[in-house]
């Protein structure tokens, strides 16, 4: 297949900025780009007429929860069947294509295999959706985020408890011999859990460390949940190589953060913060008033902390626990205009913390995130500026077509999937 799209507004993911241009796109990867007023070889290739169009890379999820099917309650996840849960999945990772994200870095899947059977289905084109590094369940602590349980009544949710680092270790072991690509360790608490609040470090270093040497041996990776600015410095001291969250950090964990902005990947994952707020706002019962006196200063936090690595210079990604009933699937592009209007991002910032910053998150820098020769054709073609208004990409209808590795796809009618176009 050879598609000349000429005539669109291209940008290139670099922060460059967008100009009239051509791309030519020869089976799977970008062949060529050249400015509208140049000539690009393309005998026999199909042309389209992008006039007023926008082209730009294909966005990455950089914090997914593709298994979390918009529950209302994590432990509804461990009330799924596998086999239906499997099902629910492939359907979230059809949402997020459509939502133009083609290629997603998990940060956690509600069953062992999940993410992994999702990623293997999709490479093998059983089932469309992104690109995908699957995750283990969130391996936490007894009374950590994640657990479910209670004294009368075993409840799986969306983490597996572990206690002391033989047990971080052995399942950290087990879930990578199932195939995951990423470890997820809840270091810290979170504001919805009564036994681990999010100021709170609840795993050891000697849990941290363990789960780290178990991945790292065999060339996997770990991702850690640190609201804490102790869990935080936990991570970095461990070598974690995704930091999630990071709202209380301390002039020391950020410190830390900048030393390493090399190394380490930090995404805040607002998306969740800010629509369980909008729920509770003005919500005057004694658990809405609990939940908004937890909620704002943790959004206060996260503002400051991430303002603050946006000057250092610290890689962020774009993605915010999408997949909770207040935060639901195919949503994602809400970030974008959230890492604007919160955290001080310009529209060409929010933009390159999706696509080039994405592109390294996946481990493939140096093909993915990026309009250029040689580079995987993952496009977005979009009927609107989202250097002038990044709001444009929570539109559907709005993307005229979504491509990944050259073969195009557009959403489909009335539907929150996508449909392949031949």
């Amino acid at each position: 297949m050879r598609l000349l799209i000429e005539g669109a507004m291209v940008w290139d993911g670099t922060g460059a900025p967008a100009f009239p241009g051509k791309v030519l796109v020869e089976g799977e990867r970008i062949a060529a780009i050249a400015p509208q007023s140049e000539t690009v070889a393309s005998n026999g290739a199909e042309r389209l007429d992008a006039t007023g169009k926008f082209v730009m890379p294909g966005m990455v999820e950089g914090h997914a929860h593709l298994s979390f099917v918009d529950t209302p309650r994590g432990t509804w996840l461990g009330e799924l069947a596998p086999e239906d849960h499997a099902l629910l999945t492939m359907d979230a990772a059809r949402k997020l294509l459509g939502a133009g994200f083609t290629s997603a870095c998990s940060a956690a899947a509600a069953k062992v295999r999940l993410d992994v059977a999702v990623r293997d289905a999709i490479n093998q084109g059983l089932t469309d959706g992104p690109r995908l590094l699957a995750a283990s369940p969130e391996l936490t602590v007894t009374g950590g985020l994640g657990d479910g349980r209670k004294l009368h009544l075993h409840q799986d949710s969306f983490g597996i408890a572990v206690d002391g680092p033989d047990e971080v270790r052995r399942l950290a072991r087990l879930c990578l011999r199932e195939g995951v690509d990423t470890i997820k360790l809840n270091i810290s608490g979170d504001f919805g859990t009564e036994s681990a609040p999010s100021e709170a470090a609840v795993m050891t270093d000697a849990e941290v460390a363990a789960g780290v040497e178990a991945a790292h041996t065999i060339g996997r990776r770990v991702a850690a949940h640190a609201r804490a600015s102790a869990s935080v410095k936990r991570a970095v001291k461990h070598g974690v190589d995704v930091i999630y969250h990071c709202d209380y950090a301390d002039e020391e964990a950020l410190d830390l953060l900048e030393a390493a902005k090399d190394r380490v990947f930090t995404g805040p994952a607002i998306g969740i913060v800010l629509a369980r707020l909008d729920q509770v706002r003005g919500d005057n019962t004694p658990q809405g008033r609990i939940f908004f006196e937890r909620l704002k200063p943790l959004y206060e936090a996260t503002c400051r902390t991430h303002n603050e690595m946006r000057r250092r210079g610290i890689r962020v990604v774009v993605g915010g626990d999408y997949g909770f009933a207040a935060n639901p699937q195919g949503t994602n592009a809400r970030d974008l205009d959230h890492f604007v209007t919160h955290f001080g991002f310009s529209p060409s910032e929010a933009l390159q913390a999706a696509t080039r910053t994405g592109g390294e998150i996946m481990k493939r820098g140096h093909e993915l995130g990026l309009v250029k020769p040689g580079y995987l054709a993952d496009l977005l073609l979009v009927d609107g500026d989202p250097l002038k208004d990044v709001r444009v990409l929570q539109d559907k209808k709005r993307l005229a077509f979504i491509m990944k590795g050259g073969v195009r796809y557009v959403p489909c009618e009335g539907a929150p999937h996508v449909r392949r176009l031949h």
